[in-house]
């Protein structure tokens, strides 16, 4: 679960770290008011979607003018105009791809004096199994061309679950910034209450680009993107009124009803499987025989009809999709289970692109035998390679 640039801050700032002063908005009126609120002499004007690259970013409406989603304003007056340009429009960036994100709120924020621009995350290493920092005198920059262009900008230090952020953590991290003096001390505290956000937040990334040292010599968040894990969710009710369902695809809003593991992709061949690793596996296949999936799509190992049946609506909703592959293994879900689903979703909603059908495992021979009595057009596949090239056949033609 993503959150908007401000609610991060919110979330950083009720843990102690030092975050510029800022309002969320949704008219020009109210950016207004909040400029007149926070003072000046300058503010920033951010646009709020889940998406970085925002400041080098373009609107695709003329009205919206030629700068992109972060502009700095040198009056309130200023700040309403482009409130007025920016709100209601589709901003287009690197990580949004074409189509874009329509902005439908803003953050107004205090202007800074920046000194320099550092780089500073937090993630899960998954190599070493631990919460990891991971810096750079780099900041303000995408970080994966730093990594892929001058790697030894880049310092990770995992933490050590029962000790903490520890002095030698702290000198590391220090070090990798350029930071001397007072600026360690601040690193050592910053770090301290980020390692805590990250922890008790629950998240699986918290990335601060750029860490500012204002020209105060004060380190400063002056930007920050947070992922929230949300195998977490049952444990932060809180986080409800966090989500903005503008910012995600209907299908997934859908899916997470039915606690489907669904992901949109570019494709046109959509999956249906149990099992994360199996619907890699399916994935990969597809791509090997030349094509592209729709998605991701994980049914779980315990789904009922009701759940299979969902699961087709929403594969099926996407004007993408050309065609379906649906693979599955019958374990604790039997083969029947999903035959009686996906015959009696194609019944409710009609299938107007090829199906192919693998089963495999408990009960599979009445899986088939539903299937084939049911009267529909499905192509029965043996296994998961006669099973790709079937459907990029039909498919592709």
């Amino acid at each position: 679960m993503n959150l908007h640039e401000h609610q991060a801050k919110e979330l950083l700032r009720t843990f102690g770290a030092p975050v510029p002063n800022g309002v969320a908005v949704f008219s020009p009126d109210e950016a207004f008011a909040a400029a007149t609120k926070l003072g000046g002499p300058v503010w920033v004007v951010k646009a709020q979607i889940h998406a970085g690259g925002r400041g080098k970013g373009r609107f695709k409406e003329a009205e919206a003018g030629e700068k992109g989603g972060v502009r700095l304003a040198k009056s309130a007056e200023e700040v309403r105009a482009f409130a007025d340009q920016m709100l209601g429009r589709t901003l287009v960036t690197l990580q949004t791809g074409a189509a874009g994100r329509v902005v439908n709120r803003l953050y107004i924020e205090e202007g800074a004096e920046i000194a320099r621009e550092l780089y500073l995350s937090v993630l899960v290493d998954r190599s070493v199994g631990r919460v990891a920092f991971v810096a750079s005198e780099a900041g303000g920059m995408n970080i994966e061309e730093v990594a892929h262009d001058t790697p030894e900008k880049i310092t990770t230090v995992a933490i050590d679950p029962e000790a903490g952020v520890t002095g030698a953590d702290c000198a590391k991290i220090a070090g990798a910034l350029g930071l001397e003096g007072e600026g360690i001390g601040q690193c050592k505290e910053l770090l301290a209450r980020l390692y805590a956000a990250f922890v008790k937040s629950d998240m699986s990334l918290l990335e601060i680009n750029p860490l500012m040292v204002t020209k105060g010599g004060k380190l400063v968040c002056l930007d920050a993107k947070v992922s929230l894990d949300s195998n977490a969710e049952f444990r932060h009710p809180e986080w409800a009124k966090l989500r903005d369902l503008s910012e995600e695809d209907e299908k997934e809003i859908e899916a997470s009803k039915y606690d489907l593991a669904y992901i949109a992709l570019d494709g046109d061949i959509g999956c249906m499987v149990n099992g994360a690793g199996l619907a890699m596996a399916t994935m990969d296949i597809i791509k090997l025989f030349g094509a592209e999936p729709a998605n991701f799509l994980d049914v779980g190992g315990g789904a009922d009809q009701a759940k299979v049946t969902a699961a087709f609506k929403i594969i099926t909703a996407d004007p993408k999709v050309k065609g379906i592959l649906i693979n599955i293994f019958g374990g604790i879900m039997k083969c029947d289970v999903l035959a009686a689903g996906v015959v009696a979703a194609v019944k409710e909603v009609g299938l107007g692109v090829p199906l192919v059908v693998r089963l495999e495992g408990t009960n599979v021979e009445a899986g088939k035998r539903i299937i084939a009595e049911s009267g529909l057009n499905v192509i029965s596949a043996d296994d998961l390679e006669d099973a790709a090239r079937k459907i990029v056949k039909a498919v592709k033609g």
